[in-house]
């Protein structure tokens, strides 16, 4: 039998503003039909993101979120090494984030940067790059990683860190929102593997949806997804229906209906709830990206 019933993909978003075309949640359910678009007669916000993980999740669901879970800590000891506030572990810095932000509305985080001290750790607007971006024995200039985007790097990804809040295939402003909500869902959805895996119910993790295409596609590598056959064609390769129709699509909602697909593919493969570079202690504090190993 299988541990879950449905599985959710969720494309994220960290821009200023209360909607987001960049949100696209996917949902599949057990067995082999088309995964699905979750669509409201509008964008979705993040604060109805938010709900709908606390009120209307289906039952039994895997939830993937496309974000990072935590900042880097394994490499210095500490998510903002040197700064004497620093949080100890990745529900703490949760707490700190969504404090630091308060005044943000929509779920934002740009409380995060109008710390004085924290603002130092950051990438941020016109490519300014805080004393303390690097490691202080950084071999490059890409920023700090945790353990799993090295374990994501040596599959063939191209992960950004975290810290890293410019560009347009940064996460970091994605991240810092979806920490937020992280510490508002307070503990009504696990979130593996900060929380250990429940034996029944709902779960949340982290995904990346490069994971998913590298899965699927693997010769269209680093490409976006833009039009239904492509789609159709990594569905097929994960053993689902394709979706309805023809044409162009826009590359979130590709990412979150491959995604839910992806996840239902792999659910159950028991090497995912436990790769080589999980410990408790990463665990506990930067967490893991499901299907990284």
């Amino acid at each position: 039998m299988s541990r879950f019933s449905h599985f959710l993909a969720i494309d994220w978003s960290g821009a200023k503003g209360e909607r987001h075309k960049g949100i696209a949640l996917a949902l599949a359910d057990l067995g082999d039909g088309p995964p699905r678009l979750l669509q409201r007669d509008r964008p979705w916000s993040r604060n109805e993101a938010l709900a709908f993980l606390r009120d209307d999740l289906p039952p039994d669901t895997l939830v993937g979120m496309d974000l990072g879970i935590a900042l880097p800590f394994a490499d210095c000891g500490a998510f903002f090494p040197g700064w004497e506030g620093s949080p100890p572990d990745a529900r703490a810095l949760w707490s700190l984030i969504d404090d630091l932000c308060a005044q943000d509305p929509h779920l934002e985080a740009g409380g995060v940067l109008r710390h004085p001290e924290l603002a130092r750790y950051f990438r941020h607007a016109g490519q300014h790059e805080g004393d303390r971006f690097h490691a202080p024995d950084a071999a490059t200039r890409e920023g700090r990683f945790r353990v799993a985007e090295q374990a994501q790097r040596a599959m063939g990804c191209r992960p950004v860190s975290n810290f890293n809040l410019v560009g347009a295939a940064q996460v970091g402003k994605s991240s810092l929102t979806g920490m937020r909500l992280l510490h508002r869902l307070d503990g009504a959805l696990p979130v593996w593997p900060v929380d250990d895996l429940p034996r029944g119910g709902s779960v949340l993790v982290e995904i990346y949806t490069a994971l998913a295409s590298l899965h699927a596609l693997p010769a269209h590598r680093g490409r976006k997804i833009r039009d239904r056959r492509l789609l159709n064609e990594g569905l097929r390769a994960l053993g689902s229906e394709p979706v309805p129709g023809t044409g162009p699509i826009d590359d979130h909602s590709a990412d979150a209906l491959l995604t839910a697909a992806w996840l239902r593919h792999v659910a159950e493969d028991a090497r995912l709830w436990s790769p080589p570079g999980l410990t408790r202690e990463i665990a506990r504090t930067e967490g893991w990206t499901f299907g990284a190993r």
